[in-house]
């Protein structure tokens, strides 16, 4: 899965980075991206980019109750295609998810020890997202995400069994195109990012704690 990230890079720089307009409220960097806080996100609107922010964590539209998004921060890519609660999303509304890197777990003896993993050839990813537009019975218009996740590669393989799909940087327009609706073509785009070309690292504990958004979570493991 993937439930924690970094992205260290601010708003305007990141619309620099991929040639988007920023829209909306500028987002700080943060160390420990969590569920239900807002992240950056790329879209195609028409014919240009647009970097925005979103709640992390799904609400379909067709939802009674926003905390549903608690439940659906990542997507699985065996499923995305077909399950009622991702499918239109997965056909209509594709994004970019942000980040620099993302933390995970992993078991060793009697603890679970955070890893922070970053790309080699990258000092910004995207993961392939998927969006959703829901509207509250008092009119509230709330716009959400969830990141597709694949089976782990070699490398992450060591330290989880699920990893974000991380789309290459000449696949990032194929999966932001309105105009493909051919799921094979989209899942095609989704493997598991080249392991020689990941990194990690061990780092502090105080990542475990939602909260805790500050440099210090990047500290190395002591």
């Amino acid at each position: 899965m993937c439930g924690r990230f970094t992205i260290q890079m601010g708003t305007a720089d990141l619309g620099a980075l991929f040639h988007a307009a920023p829209r909306g409220e500028s987002l700080a960097p943060s160390f420990n991206v969590a569920p239900g806080q807002l992240v950056p996100v790329v879209l195609r609107e028409e014919d240009r980019l647009v970097l925005t922010s979103m709640r992390w964590g799904l609400v379909p539209s067709w939802a009674k109750d926003a905390a549903i998004g608690n439940r659906l921060i990542n997507a699985r890519v065996e499923t995305v295609a077909e399950k009622p609660t991702f499918r239109k999303a997965f056909r209509e509304r594709r994004c970019l998810v942000v980040a620099d890197g993302f933390y995970e777990w992993r078991a060793e003896g009697k603890r679970k020890v955070p890893y922070h993993i970053t790309l080699a050839d990258r000092d910004v990813l995207s993961f392939a997202g998927l969006w959703e537009r829901w509207v509250s019975p008092e009119g509230e218009d709330l716009r959400t995400c969830a990141i597709v996740t694949v089976a782990a590669n070699d490398f992450m393989r060591t330290i989880h069994e699920r990893m974000p799909a991380i789309l290459p940087k000449d696949k990032e327009a194929q999966w932001l195109d309105p105009a493909q609706k051919d799921a094979a073509a989209l899942l095609c785009l989704l493997g598991p990012y080249p392991p020689s070309l990941m990194r990690a690292r061990k780092v502090s504990t105080l990542v475990n704690r939602p909260t805790e958004n500050s440099p210090q979570c990047l500290l190395p493991l002591e």
